[in-house]
């Protein structure tokens, strides 16, 4: 019962979000408790699960808040517009450029292990010069999926260290064997990179006849991706304001400080420096607070759809339901199998339950058919990880849809079905690799 009806809400709702037909925050505030009072769950309970996933979603949210507004005020003080001049004349204008240069840029920043952190600095840097050439954020977003899925898998990510706490294999020791993986699939990333570039050109090319471009097309709005205009404007307190981005991004990467913390004194300290009257911060503060709020209703609601389905033990019922239809004669290579369907579990299941909840149950099952621990948790790894920013289970992906001005819905459509292939490609380099 839980099953079915956790698989109903699911899919209702990735449906809604894919055809359009309403708003991530309406979709995932009712649907869920919909389907929890049908599972004979008691508005208490909910209430519960609810305030549960809140927690979960909080810190994003508030990070959120003050990044964006931070971001947004950098952009309107003109900061960025030298580095994105400089990044133009660098690539040349080349979009193939770009698009490689996205992928290997998402593979350095996430080396940190954190989706949000690597979003909120790559997004505002790398889509004014995406506007400006006139390609699709949703490329952007779809090129640092694909490596920031590979380099998820590192010792300090989440994948590895729920495997390690599953297991009891160190992470460290899981990851070297990962290592080779890593670097073959930023390296097919910066192939595909060049396949994707290539056809952006062309779309480019197409719509220019038409007077527009496929970032217009595609962008829905966002703060950092407004057009200035051709026009060269001197930034203000360019070197004051460039410290405190570098000082920011190195105490994200570092770990130096919590992450709604940095930007909350960073977004206190460019309104100091650049607007001293109390009253001129409020004026700046309101023009860029509605797209921060709006995108952090939707993280909210995401919390609340997390909160039901993973409290309220839906999703681990989906994850051993799975395991139990199979055929017995599939044992010996049911992680093999999982690892296949890792990028659409993502869209059933989150990250807690692929691991905590599947995992234990995969690895007990193949344990009868003599298969080794590190073989199941590489299978289902590297699987899995590809598809972490393209489920509307990961809060960083709707962080990244927000800075983006894009929907997550045209985003599913957009990447999910190469996502997936780029995951049988490197569990194919696993293979090659005697890991399974």
């Amino acid at each position: 019962m839980l099953t079915l009806i956790g698989i109903l809400i699911i899919i209702t709702i990735v449906t809604l979000l894919m055809m359009g037909k309403t708003s991530p925050i309406v979709s995932m505030s009712i649907i869920p408790i919909i389907g929890a009072l049908i599972a004979g769950f008691s508005v208490s309970e909910i209430s519960t699960f609810f305030e549960a996933g809140l927690l979960k979603v909080s810190k994003v949210a508030t990070m959120f808040l003050f990044a964006i507004l931070f971001f947004s005020i950098l952009k309107e003080l003109h900061v960025f517009d030298p580095m994105i001049r400089a990044m133009v004349r660098m690539t040349r204008g080349n979009v193939i450029i770009v698009a490689v240069m996205t992928t290997l840029i998402a593979a350095v920043v996430h080396l940190d292990g954190s989706g949000a952190a690597t979003f909120l600095i790559i997004i505002p840097a790398l889509l004014p010069l995406y506007r400006k050439l006139g390609m699709s954020p949703y490329l952007m977003l779809l090129l640092m999926a694909g490596s920031m899925g590979v380099m998820n898998m590192v010792p300090w990510g989440g994948p590895l260290g729920r495997s390690a706490a599953v297991t009891g294999i160190e992470a460290s020791a899981l990851w070297r064997d990962l290592i080779p993986v890593q670097i073959a699939g930023v390296a097919i990333m910066a192939g595909f990179a060049v396949l994707m570039g290539m056809r952006e050109k062309k779309r480019i090319a197409v719509a220019q006849l038409s007077g527009t471009t496929p970032f217009e097309m595609d962008c829905q709005g966002s703060d950092l991706a407004h057009d200035d205009g051709d026009e060269v404007v001197k930034p203000r307190n360019l070197w004051l304001n460039l410290a405190l981005v570098v000082i920011a991004v190195i105490m994200l990467a570092f770990g130096l400080f919590s992450a709604p913390y940095v930007f909350m004194i960073a977004l206190s300290l460019v309104l100091v420096i650049n607007f001293p009257n109390p009253k001129h911060q409020m004026e700046v503060i309101s023009r860029h607070a509605p797209q921060a709020l709006s995108m952090v209703a939707i993280i909210f609601a995401a919390g609340a759809f997390l909160g039901i389905l993973s409290e309220s033990g839906m999703l681990k019922s989906i994850a051993v339901d799975l395991i139990q239809i199979l055929p017995s004669s599939w044992v010996g290579s049911l992680h093999i199998m999982v690892g296949m369907l890792g990028v659409p579990l993502d869209l059933f299941t989150s990250t807690d339950a692929y691991y905590f909840a599947l995992l234990p149950i995969i690895q007990e099952v193949t344990a009868t058919a003599g298969v080794p621990v590190e073989s199941v948790v590489y299978a289902m790894a590297i699987g899995n990880n590809a598809g972490t920013f393209v489920s509307p289970f990961s809060p960083a992906a709707w962080l990244a849809m927000g800075l983006a001005g894009t929907d997550m819905g045209r985003h599913l459509r957009y990447s999910f079905g190469w996502i997936w292939l780029f995951s049988f490609t490197i569990l194919g380099v696993g293979f090659l690799l005697n890991l399974y």
